[in-house]
């Protein structure tokens, strides 16, 4: 009786013992007994994918402002026609001799405008008529400001039936859009006439006034406004 009480009194020390060591304390029923994630962790975590998700927003950002951007700057394309009136500032004789009408038709590139104009270089014929000229010009915007604009045209061409066929021609423009259809521009140059046997030059001061053929609610027309506006 004495060793079965000594043995029990043993089971229930090393019992009592066993559940005040430290660290080994048994989980409740039910409970996971892995340890529970640290929080300074999954905040550390979190803010990493947030940081990641803002880099994605703002490259996505930058690159849809950069297509909008490309596309806003695209060079307007349109035909066009100008109704030319020159007039020659050293020659002899009256306005009718001095006078030298003429059309263009032509199609705009961006800056840059390829035409093909016809005309008089004065409006008094006797005889037969060695005034009607045809000429390829070429003009290019060298600057531009809002609605105003400066072009340089070199042309080329020939007057029908004249001695001195050959024309050549150099001129610069100011320019004013007065919408995105009509413009005026006031014209300076010079027109260079060459034969076999002689040649000759003479100054032009004069006036053109364009339209162009835009429809409303295209893409040129935004174009062509936006360039006008740009800027203002």
């Amino acid at each position: 009786m004495r060793i079965i009480f000594t043995i029990a009194l043993l089971l229930n020390t090393t019992f009592l013992l066993a559940q005040n060591i430290p660290g080994r304390a048994i989980p409740p029923h039910g409970q996971n007994a892995k340890k529970a994630p640290d929080s300074t962790k999954i905040k550390k975590a979190a803010s990493i994918k947030d940081t990641a998700l803002l880099r994605e927003k703002i490259a996505n950002k930058d690159t849809i402002i950069e297509k909008d951007t490309s596309k806003e700057n695209k060079e307007p394309r349109y035909y066009y026609i100008s109704a030319i009136t020159d007039v020659f500032v050293n020659a002899k004789g009256g306005f009718g001799k001095r006078f030298a009408p003429g059309v263009e038709f032509g199609k705009t590139f961006g800056i840059f405008d390829i035409g093909l104009a016809t005309g008089k270089l004065n409006i008094i014929t006797t005889g037969r008529d060695t005034t009607q000229y045809i000429e390829f010009r070429p003009t290019i915007n060298i600057f531009s400001k809002g609605r105003f604009a400066e072009g340089l045209c070199l042309g080329g061409g020939y007057v029908f039936g004249a001695k001195q066929g050959l024309m050549t021609e150099i001129c610069n423009s100011i320019n004013f859009n007065i919408t995105e259809r009509a413009a005026l521009a006031v014209v300076q140059g010079y027109f260079y006439f060459d034969g076999t046997n002689s040649s000759r030059g003479t100054q032009y001061m004069g006036f053109t006034f364009t339209y162009n053929f835009l429809r409303n609610h295209t893409v040129n027309m935004q174009r062509k406004k936006a360039a006008i506006i740009s800027d203002n």
